[in-house]
């Protein structure tokens, strides 16, 4: 089993779900509206300073359901540029069922 985590600029909320729906994502967890800093897509503090925000999404499934999710990612940052969409594939070791 794996944990998917994508971070991404909050703007492209509906680019991402449309892409993770697209990948047959059928369970996750978001937490919207998280501040952070990345070499490429700059700082979003929700500021005046740093304006923007962005989202984090979690899900749980099976090693090739993770290899495809990351699979599509990297298609929408191809497609984006660097606005600021990028997917980590966790081991995920136990869950409660």
């Amino acid at each position: 089993m794996k944990m998917v985590m994508v971070s991404y600029n909050q703007a492209m909320d509906d680019e991402v779900m449309e892409v993770l729906q697209h990948c047959a994502v059928k369970n996750y967890t978001k937490i919207p509206s998280i501040f952070g800093k990345g070499t490429s897509s700059g700082t979003h503090m929700g500021d005046d300073i740093w304006p923007g925000k962005n989202n984090l999404l979690f899900t749980a499934c099976d090693d090739d359901a993770a290899k495809h999710i990351l699979a599509c990612v990297t298609e929408l940052r191809k497609a984006l540029g660097s606005e600021g969409v990028k997917a980590f594939v966790l081991p995920l070791e136990e869950m409660t069922r």
